[in-house]
């Protein structure tokens, strides 16, 4: 299960607390809503949102962090250092974006004894181009969400796992190319790749990945 922090369906969180794995985003915003069960978190080691989760000691100490035992780094900290500077170009507001915290994740994790893993840019690389096929408007980067689905499907799941997907409202911020995720999204779930719950949706976390 890979649960984000959208709209929570009718029943998932009893499926998301049997599901053999959960992968979770960032502050787990959804935690509770979609079921507690948490794995695997996926945060973002850039920008403001490691700065959030970092400092502070609440993310740390929150219920969903103590139980995981592994975390994801979703940006590939040389990718984005090798992004900064056009980036200062077609969005000076976003100074910070590539601000690396990479080592104060690993730092965290280690300190718990738990791993921790970066999604290799080309995973990233290879979404950017699915994306374009699907006729992305300029955007900065991907969610953290589409970029957990593209690795799980293209190196963590076995064959014989099945993949499901819930708490994806593909709405929120401005720079994420949300239209062309929910297409390609769509896509994987008629090509049997991905599933998402059959029910339908009560309640909303809040918006996005």
């Amino acid at each position: 299960m890979i649960v984000g922090n959208g709209r929570v369906p009718d029943g998932a969180p009893e499926a998301i607390d049997v599901a053999d794995v959960v992968i979770r985003f960032n502050d787990c915003r959804s935690f509770g809503i979609a079921g507690r069960k948490t794995d695997v978190i996926a945060v973002c080691n850039t920008g403001r949102p490691a700065l959030s989760m970092l400092g502070g000691g609440a993310w740390k100490a929150s219920a969903a962090v103590r139980q995981a035992s592994e975390f994801w780094c979703v940006r590939d900290p040389a990718k984005f250092a090798a992004m900064r500077k056009p980036l200062s170009a077609s969005n000076p507001e976003l100074d910070d974006f590539c601000d690396d915290y990479t080592d104060g994740f690993a730092s965290f994790a280690s300190a718990t004894g738990r791993p921790m893993r970066i999604i290799p840019a080309d995973v990233h690389d290879e979404l950017d181009r699915a994306l374009d096929a699907m006729g992305a408007q300029p955007y900065v980067v991907p969610s953290s969400g589409a970029v957990v689905i593209a690795d799980v499907l293209g190196s963590y799941a076995r064959p014989q796992d099945t993949v499901v997907i819930a708490g994806f409202s593909h709405e929120g911020w401005q720079w994420h190319p949300f239209a062309a995720e929910k297409l390609w999204t769509d896509d994987l779930v008629r090509a049997g790749r991905l599933r998402r719950p059959a029910y339908e949706p009560l309640v909303s976390a809040s918006q996005g990945a």
